[in-house]
């Protein structure tokens, strides 16, 4: 069964002396601020789009690792996934770094390796940030 989430922006002014609010709808769980300088500069108490973005891309990563690890046997005691978004102004998002810390027992460090690599390739939102370099650093933790 497909489904489908749902957030809105409204925004007032120019880009970079404007403002505005992301609502996740879906959820309901909060409304937040955005802007240029959040963006661009300084986050200021307020979010970007790639800030979303890297909440997204964690946590698809993790639930994707989790899964992979369950269905090979092992699964595991705890993950850490943070995404770094990089955004440079006139370019767009020019990278994103993956690095997750996991407490599995039962593999090696090779095997953690692999199954990160694996999620990497079939998280949906790596799917659908193809067109930009993902990089991944994943560490088995004793």
């Amino acid at each position: 069964m497909a489904t489908t989430r749902t957030a809105t922006t409204q925004w007032k002014g120019a880009l970079l002396d404007g403002s505005g609010t992301v609502s996740l709808d879906s959820s309901g769980v909060g409304t937040f601020e955005v802007s240029w300088p959040s963006r661009a500069e300084a986050p200021g108490g307020r979010t970007s789009p790639e800030e979303l973005i890297a909440a997204a891309h964690s946590s698809c990563f993790s639930m994707a690792l989790s899964h992979a690890l369950a269905g090979a046997g092992t699964p595991p005691q705890s993950l850490e996934t943070r995404a770094d978004v990089t955004f440079q102004p006139g370019e767009g998002i020019t990278g994103i770094v993956i690095s997750v810390k996991g407490h599995v027992p039962g593999i090696t460090a090779e095997q953690f390796q692999q199954a990160a690599e694996g999620a990497k390739a079939n998280c949906p939102v790596s799917k659908a940030l193809t067109g930009t370099t993902i990089t991944l650093n994943a560490e088995l933790l004793s």
